[in-house]
């Protein structure tokens, strides 16, 4: 077994709480269905949001995925000048027995844009 990261992001239309717990639980489960990643395979997940969203944790709204077992944390990503707006952003820790090539990172909503070399046709 190894030790990897999948790297994931989004976006939210609003500020409320059903706009971010809606956004990040289709994130965390696309990076789990992706990368076909069972719960127990997951180590800790870390979920960063910008500033301007502020009514509800990502981690959290992870938690309403049943994730009440595995290390989650939250933190302010980094307020950067044209940076994207209402934006989460997740690094999940799993263990797992693909090679590092074979991950699939997962860029949803407007974040599709921050890292077009991995973002993915979903078809």
């Amino acid at each position: 077994m190894t030790f990897l990261a999948i790297r994931g992001a989004t976006t939210c239309e609003n500020d409320t709480k059903e706009d971010i717990t809606t956004a990040t639980q289709d994130l965390v489960t696309q990076m789990m269905s992706r990368n076909n990643i069972a719960q127990n395979q997951i180590i800790s997940i870390l979920f960063t949001a910008t500033a301007d969203l502020t009514q509800e944790f990502p981690a959290t709204a992870a938690r309403g995925l049943g994730l009440d077992d595995i290390p989650l944390m939250c933190a302010q990503e980094l307020s950067i000048a044209g940076s994207m707006p209402r934006c989460i952003r997740v690094m999940m820790h799993i263990e797992s027995s693909k090679q590092r090539s074979e991950i699939h990172h997962v860029f949803m909503g407007q974040a599709q844009a921050l890292r077009k070399d991995l973002v993915e046709d979903e078809t």
